[in-house]
């Protein structure tokens, strides 16, 4: 759950952007835009399956990347 509290002498308009940017990272947006419509359950394995591949691929060029 995101929770924003209000510093003091913080506008409105700052504290939602904070809260829109952790709901960001925590992944609610996408989350809520994955549920809004319905995806049969080979598409959903297969974009899981490109998901770690990317990922994958991103961690060899990063672990590369460091070695030089």
């Amino acid at each position: 759950m995101v929770k924003v509290q209000i510093r003091p002498n913080e506008s409105l308009e700052a504290a939602i952007r904070r809260f829109k940017r952790q709901c960001n990272y925590s992944g609610i947006f996408k989350a809520a835009k994955a549920k809004s419509f319905f995806e049969k359950p080979t598409t959903a394995r297969r974009k899981a399956k490109l998901e770690r591949i990317r990922v994958i691929r991103k961690a060899e060029r990063m672990r590369r990347h460091a070695r030089f």
